[in-house]
């Protein structure tokens, strides 16, 4: 299959967060083409949208036993199984309407979610789909557990468990998929082992798992309940790992688990999203408006933002962004500079425009941030009122301040100052037009 898919028609479905035990209503709708998969919260004002890739992932440390996304401190949990359900049946647009901080659980695999758009139908649409193309191997270990992925003319996965428990055992899995439902992989329940039960709840987790939702594992077996397809332990993990992965979008290559879960998914996940910026870093736009409540963003934040790359990235740091109102950069300057070869001989000094240059990169970091302007460029159109007050040499620590100005859906004008040691060495107001990239 190489052509976009959404779903025909709507689709409502409502239920119980595993962790938060919340009664949670999703509702789905077609998308049109290249719109990927967004989640909206609609139970927030302003309603939150939340893009599933990778640049959304939140840190599994924090949202532990379970895959979360996040934009502007608004999240959605556990969206693993819902996510694996659009990898199965080759899903790239849809919009997830969500009121609710979790996916519901339901029966605690992908079933009602496949079974329900299998209901309402498949529609291919006349795009061809943006597969991530893996031509070098990629991986990550943490202990006994890793994952690598190998190119491959498909998407090939291959799963290898191995529980320390006589009732799970260890098994390995592997399947091919082409966004054609062949296999039961969807129907495969969550489980867990009964003696971390009270620690899960210990943490604040599984508030919302039961004996029909969650596979309760003890050394007799399955507690209250059983098993319903074969090898559902190994394939609920593939399960997981499918979804996890699909944040990511349509991947054509060989995955190969040995054990592992949510946290070193995301770290494939993370070096995934290098490898694409790499590929790609002739064009790279805009991809995220996700700013940490620090406010702080450090070089791979900034290249989200920004399209520049070495050696004509002149920010180091933001150290303040107030989305729409101020920003503050840094850019250390050193004699390692390319410039400095030629400007001058003997007498390194910074050339102007390359400061006007930074100036214009923090105020774009400023307006790209934005929600409003994801995924756009910021063209360069005019500066005014340029003064410069003192040379920058090796060594001088560049302070970029931005305030914004007049900023409109295709136009922003910022006002900059830069400082070295507290002392403004230049300031300028500067235009920009704002387009689709």
């Amino acid at each position: 299959m190489d052509k976009q898919r959404t779903i025909k028609g709507k689709i409502s479905l409502e239920g119980v967060g595993l962790h938060t035990g919340k009664h949670t209503k999703l509702e789905l709708l077609p998308s049109t083409p290249n719109s990927g998969i967004n989640f909206i919260r609609q139970d927030v004002e302003p309603k939150c949208l939340i893009k599933a890739n990778f640049y959304s992932v939140l840190n599994p440390e924090k949202f532990p036993r379970r895959t979360s996304i996040g934009s502007n401190g608004v999240c959605v949990h556990t969206v693993e199984h819902l996510m694996a359900a659009f990898q199965i049946l080759g899903i790239d647009n849809v919009q997830v309407n969500i009121w609710g901080e979790e996916v519901p659980g339901l029966d605690g695999s992908a079933k009602d979610f496949v079974d329900s758009m299998c209901e309402v139908g498949l529609r291919d649409e006349d795009v061809d789909r943006d597969r991530l193309i893996v031509r070098e191997p990629i991986w990550v270990d943490e202990g006994p557990a890793s994952i690598v992925v190998l190119p491959h003319s498909g998407l090939r996965v291959s799963y290898v468990l191995d529980y320390d428990n006589s009732s799970i055992g260890s098994g390995y899995l592997d399947v091919s998929l082409n966004g054609e439902l062949k296999s039961d992989l969807y129907e495969a329940r969550t489980f867990c082992l009964e003696n971390e039960v009270k620690h899960l709840l210990e943490m604040g987790l599984g508030k919302g798992a039961n004996y029909k939702n969650t596979l309760v594992i003890s050394e007799k077996g399955v507690v209250d309940n059983q098993t319903r397809i074969p090898d559902e332990f190994v394939k609920h993990k593939m399960l997981d790992l499918i979804g996890d992965l699909y944040l990511a979008g349509p991947i054509k290559g060989h995955i190969i688990a040995v054990k592992g879960g949510h946290s070193l998914n995301i770290r494939l996940l993370e070096k995934l999203r290098r490898y694409r910026e790499k590929t790609k870093s002739a064009g790279v736009r805009s991809q995220t408006s996700y700013v940490p409540e620090s406010g702080e963003l450090n070089i791979e934040e900034i290249m989200r933002i920004l399209p520049h790359r070495y050696p004509f990235l002149l920010v180091d740091r933001i150290i303040s962004l107030d989305k729409g109102k101020r920003a503050v950069g840094i850019k250390s300057v050193t004699m390692n500079e390319y410039f400095f070869q030629g400007h001058f001989p003997g007498k390194p000094v910074m050339p102007g425009v390359l400061i006007v240059e930074a100036m214009a990169q923090v105020g774009g970091v400023l307006m790209l941030a934005c929600e409003e302007h994801r995924g756009k460029l910021a063209y360069f159109m005019a500066a005014n009122n340029i003064k410069f007050r003192k040379t920058v040499v090796p060594g001088d620590r560049l302070v970029i301040e931005v305030l914004s100005g007049k900023l409109r859906s295709k136009t922003g004008v910022v006002h900059t100052k830069a400082y070295v040691d507290n002392k403004v060495v230049a300031e300028a107001d500067l235009m920009f037009a704002l387009v689709e990239s």
